[in-house]
């Protein structure tokens, strides 16, 4: 049974995981169902699960740095994006993605999990409006689930982007971060525009 994580917990992956090597990052979701006459006007939730490779700075350099529904490998072929969900729909991780940590290029100190909202501000949609919103790591060694986060959906009215967390270099070992920083921006190119400032 893996650690539930609070928001700002931080956890050493190496004493937690030893021997982990492969890491697969699941992240899930329901939609609060709308009951009347406003259920017959409910759109879809399309969520997205995105990774955003940064340097020793915090930035980011380039868009291949970002991996997501529409580049779903990075170039150094460490982290692949299993696809897109575009409803929310069955049980347990609805997107997942798996990062090899031993190919991580010497560049990349920090990985950000960060979930969107696809087309939110046209469609009226915030984090409020959903519920069972999780992100966990599982050591794909053994199918061992390290750790789990769980996120309100009330908490976050008016949130539209989910910073969840951190995956980081520290001296010379992974750790993870709790994050749950919820923003208003309208999809992920604000995200990326944000941490390539000054890059």
């Amino acid at each position: 049974m893996g650690i539930n994580l609070q928001k700002g917990q931080r956890i050493s992956l190496k004493k937690e995981a030893p021997s982990l090597t492969r890491l697969m990052c699941g992240l899930g979701w329901d939609i609060i169902e709308r009951s009347g006459i406003g259920s017959m006007f409910q759109t879809d939730f399309d969520l997205d699960a995105s990774v955003l490779c940064l340097n020793e700075n915090d930035k980011l350099k380039g868009n291949s740095n970002v991996v997501y529904f529409g580049n779903l490998s990075h170039q150094s072929g460490a982290i692949t994006h299993l696809g897109d969900n575009l409803t929310g729909e069955g049980e347990g991780d609805d997107e997942q993605i798996i990062v090899d940590l031993p190919n991580i290029p010497s560049q990349i100190s920090k990985l950000v999990f960060v979930v969107t909202i696809y087309d939110a501000v046209k469609r009226k949609q915030d984090f409020s409006q959903v519920e069972n919103a999780f992100v966990r790591l599982v050591d794909l060694g053994n199918n061992q689930e390290i750790a789990r986060y769980t996120l309100s959906g009330n908490d976050y009215q008016g949130r539209t982007t989910m910073l969840l967390a951190e995956v980081y270099r520290y001296d010379d070992e992974w750790k993870m971060a709790a994050v749950g920083n919820g923003l208003e921006l309208n999809g992920l190119q604000e995200v990326v525009n944000y941490y390539m400032k000054s890059a």
